[in-house]
């Protein structure tokens, strides 16, 4: 493992995408929102992806350059189609054309259809915040195969859904921050520990066999072919299959987007479509009464007595705040997903003495 300082990943990140044919701008934000969850912990949607980036981008599967372009207006609701362009910048300017509604309107529904991948959702909440606007996020994910099997099935019949909330607070960062996926774990959770050659969290994979396992590898190779056979369980049973099932039918179906359904393409892509819901506090409450209950509530949240079987207590947001502290000077990166990385620039155009030069290694 070796650790990396923030903004000598953002360098690079923001080099290799250049060499794609990226504007300024979109290699900017492409690099700040993959350094930025890294920063916060979600290393699953971090530096590691920009490898499937430069295969989208050599493949003809994701478009350099692209915009949202906008499909419906109708004042506080917005639909917009990402023309499979970059997801960091699909998601950025999707947010600012919901904040700019959610000022005018108080409240602001967009739906974001066929993106790239937009990476860690908790970053488009952020940006609502920052604004000073409360925001949930529902999300699909399609293109490749299915990752996560439905409550009581062995087969993926969905990908990992995110669902994301969170509120403003005084400081411009959210009060409280809830960014999950719908599966146990991430995909880009068990590429990691793949890569670094450790186990997952037991029961979050069912292997070809149906079994349940703690084996990352089993989510893409079975002992009987050279397919993936596996698949990833939703989290709580039949509440996280639920609420994947959800995401599916009003992040991508009602915003004429495309499911997981097989008759839709599989090509290799990673499509995102997004529900988003932003709401301006002070359209429906008095903005310093809401701040005062929030951390009225944090504050009686964290008083309670810790269960026998944990040592801390966190509220949602903690953790992501807690790995900026810790990570603020660099944050590690396996060896497998290193050489990845030198592999994609290389095959983005960028000279080997650039990568070495850019990586430390000269």
């Amino acid at each position: 493992m070796t650790i990396f300082h923030p903004d000598q990943i953002r360098e690079f990140i923001s080099h290799t995408c250049r060499a794609l044919g990226s504007e300024q701008d979109e290699a900017r934000l492409v690099a700040h929102q993959l350094v930025e969850a890294n920063l916060a912990g979600h290393d699953s949607h971090g530096v590691g992806m920009l490898p499937s980036y430069v295969d989208g981008v050599v493949n003809g599967k994701l478009q350099v350059n692209a915009h949202p372009t906008v499909v419906t207006d109708r004042g506080p609701l917005l639909t917009l189609d990402g023309q499979a362009g970059f997801g960091q910048v699909n998601g950025f300017e999707a947010m600012q054309m919901g904040i700019e509604r959610a000022q005018l309107h108080g409240a602001a529904i967009v739906g974001l259809r066929n993106s790239y991948h937009i990476g860690r959702i908790g970053h488009w909440a952020e940006q609502c915040a920052a604004a000073g606007f409360a925001s949930f996020h529902l999300v699909n994910v399609i293109g490749h195969a299915p990752l996560v099997a439905a409550y009581g099935g062995a087969d993926a019949r969905f990908g990992t859904n995110p669902f994301c909330a969170a509120v403003p607070g005084r400081d411009g960062r959210p009060g409280f921050l809830l960014d999950m996926a719908t599966s146990i774990i991430a995909g880009g959770k068990a590429r990691v520990a793949a890569n670094k050659g450790v186990k997952v969290p037991p029961n979050t994979i069912i292997d070809s066999e149906g079994h349940l396992t703690d084996d990352p590898n089993a989510l893409w190779y079975t002992s009987k072919s050279d397919e993936r056979g596996g698949a990833l369980v939703a989290f709580a049973d039949h509440k996280g299959s639920g609420l994947a099932i959800m995401c599916e039918l009003l992040a991508a179906a009602l915003l004429g987007g495309e499911t997981a359904h097989p008759d839709n393409a599989r090509d290799g892509r990673i499509i995102n479509n997004m529900l988003s819901v932003i709401i301006d506090p002070a359209s429906v409450g008095q903005a310093e009464a809401y701040f005062d209950e929030i951390e009225r509530y944090r504050e009686y949240l964290l008083e309670s007595r810790l269960r026998a079987d944990c040592e801390e207590m966190f509220v949602p947001g903690q953790p992501e705040q807690i790995a900026r502290r810790d990570r603020a000077e660099g944050f590690e990166i396996d060896t497998v997903t290193l050489q990845q990385l030198r592999t994609c620039a290389a095959r983005a155009g960028v000279a080997e003495i650039e990568i070495a030069e850019m990586l430390g290694e000269h």
